[in-house]
């Protein structure tokens, strides 16, 4: 048994008592009950020298839970949200992390305040902008990504210092979120090895 269990109150319970209280038809076979961790404060001292993302009104859980998760292969340790971006503790979007969230900082503020403030490069995800794999990205920046249906508010694209598209070779309208998050930190990663 690992040793960081040992604190932790363990209960069995039958598969008809884990589907009573799981949100999920198919429960994974094991649950944990946590506090969740008081709101932490935006600390711009803690974005220098490194990247972090930043979601104007993700609304879909499992998106979101799925850029959580890129983000924390990627090493990225921070994610700063909008106020309307959905709840990080929504059970859809814990579930998509997978776990990551226990290791990514998922921090809610007001974005037009805090892109007015930054003095970080913002490299925001547009269908007009430079060549993603001709980006170059520096040591530091935020990268910005946009709702699923609207992209990137009007009052935040004025904030872009580097609009940023990933090209198009076939003929699809637009990218997932969760999709062109993780094809942006790959990039990254690969640039600043």
């Amino acid at each position: 048994m690992p040793k960081n269990i040992a604190n932790i109150k363990l209960f069995e319970v039958n598969n008809v008592e884990l589907e009573k209280i799981s949100t999920l038809q198919t429960p994974q076979g094991i649950l944990a009950l946590v506090n969740i961790p008081k709101q932490q404060k935006l600390e711009l001292k803690n974005l220098k020298n490194c990247f972090s993302i930043v979601l104007d009104d993700v609304q879909d859980p499992g998106n979101f839970g799925t850029i959580i998760r890129t983000a924390d292969w990627f090493g990225i340790k921070n994610i700063i949200c909008s106020e309307n971006t959905v709840e990080a503790y929504n059970p859809k979007t814990v579930q998509s992390t997978m776990g990551s969230l226990c290791r990514v900082n998922v921090i809610y503020t007001n974005l037009s305040q805090f892109l007015t403030e930054t003095d970080l490069p913002i490299f925001g995800a547009l269908l007009k902008g430079n060549n993603i794999y001709n980006t170059n990205w520096g040591k530091e920046g935020l990268i910005l990504l946009g709702n699923e249906g609207h992209g990137i508010s009007d009052n935040l694209i004025e904030k872009i210092t580097t609009p940023v598209t990933i090209p198009r070779f076939g003929k699809a309208e637009s990218l997932n979120v969760a999709v062109s998050a993780a094809i942006f930190c790959n990039e990254l990663c690969r640039n600043n090895k």
